[in-house]
């Protein structure tokens, strides 16, 4: 499979696998978006973007439907902004706050 093929599937099973443990069936609650910010992100350039203990702000920047659960447009979502992240700390540049609660990205002077 080649490499971007498995980006995409790996998303939609980490959302998939998440999502099916409690609370609707295919939305992340605040339990289960924690244990996949936990379990899945393990690197310290993405770690620190998003925080898993604290959950509550997370869940914020990611809900923008306001509904207490993380659906899987907003769960990628997320995952671009992790991605946009990395891609600025590869390349040198700095990633601005964006609008509303998007993630902030350090700029590495």
């Amino acid at each position: 499979m080649a490499r971007l093929d498995q980006v995409i599937t790996n998303i939609v099973d980490v959302f998939l696998e998440y999502s099916e443990d409690e609370g609707k069936k295919r939305q992340l609650n605040k339990e289960e978006l924690k244990k996949v910010l936990e379990q899945e992100i393990q690197s310290p350039e993405l770690k620190g973007h998003i925080n898993a203990d604290d959950i509550e702000e997370a869940m914020e920047m990611m809900d923008k439907n306001h509904d207490g659960e993380v659906n899987f447009r907003e769960f990628c979502r997320c995952v671009s902004v992790l991605a946009k992240c990395y891609y600025h700390k590869k390349t040198g540049k700095g990633c601005k706050k964006g609008k509303g609660k998007e993630a902030e990205c350090a700029s590495e002077d």
